[in-house]
């Protein structure tokens, strides 16, 4: 009796090179970068959560929108946003939320999510750099300047 199964195929394709994407150095980077590519028509409207996939040299491979969801949250499931930084091949990464509120706070899910995330990292060799929230009027806030990475 012969037993089949599914061939797994894992890719991941360059359209950009990396080598000539900009290299981030701040949060006010990161941040701009993160504004010019979400969605200004719905920022204020419900949570996105998406990865800032960086090379070694800190330059930017692409961003990944991992969840949305309503608008006080979103569910980021850890199998998926692992297997995005490990296709892609990252050494380190930048989470990022909204808040379309306007609230720029880190919440208590917030910040265990971002110790959850820097912990499952840490088997991997990848960094985790910062996690951005972003408002609706164009602030952010990063929890590397506020020391709470």
């Amino acid at each position: 009796m012969e037993h089949k199964v599914n061939e797994i195929q894992i890719s991941y394709r360059e359209k950009l090179s990396t080598l000539k994407s900009q290299s981030v150095t701040d949060s006010n980077e990161v941040a701009e970068l993160l504004f010019q590519n979400w969605d200004n028509k719905t920022i204020g409207l419900h949570e996105t959560f998406k990865v800032v996939l960086l090379n070694r040299s800190n330059k930017v491979k692409g961003i990944y929108p991992l969840s949305q969801g309503g608008i006080t949250g979103t569910i980021v499931d850890m199998r998926i946003l692992f297997a995005i930084i490990l296709k892609t091949l990252s050494v380190g990464i930048i989470l990022a939320h909204n808040h379309p509120s306007g609230q720029l706070k880190a919440s208590e899910p917030d910040k265990q999510l971002t110790h959850k995330v820097k912990q499952a990292a840490q088997l991997f060799d990848v960094k985790v750099l910062d996690h951005i929230i972003l408002a609706p009027d164009g602030r952010y806030y990063s929890f590397a300047d506020n020391g709470i990475l």
